[in-house]
């Protein structure tokens, strides 16, 4: 598969994958709007949310750094601008990554 292809395939498999994850995230935090800490957290540090939570941060971690990535290469036109900015895209949505699952382990554990 070419790499174009591959780039896209990647975008919209993220992206689809994004949909019913945020969907659950998002009405999970609806739902927890107003309740006391302690039922937040208890919640929150079920195994299945913890999984869905890992999940949507590996899938929107991952669908941000594509996305990012065809803006660099669109419109940054300098070759060594560009190759610092991939890299730093890259090493940015690793570090969103782990420290979103960090803490969502943290959370879940009881940490």
């Amino acid at each position: 598969m070419a790499d174009g292809t591959h780039h896209f395939w990647h975008q919209r498999l993220t992206a689809l994958a994004n949909v019913p994850l945020v969907v659950f995230f998002v009405i999970l935090m609806i739902s927890l709007a107003g309740e006391s800490h302690e039922v937040v957290l208890d919640r929150l540090a079920s195994p299945w949310v913890a999984i869905v939570f890992i999940l949507t941060m590996i899938s929107v971690s991952y669908h941000m750094r594509l996305g990012m990535q065809i803006i660099i290469e669109d419109y940054v036109h300098g070759e060594p601008q560009r190759v610092l900015l991939l890299i730093a895209n890259t090493f940015f949505a690793l570090i969103v990554a782990a420290a979103s699952i960090f803490a969502i382990l943290k959370i879940s554990f009881g940490g």
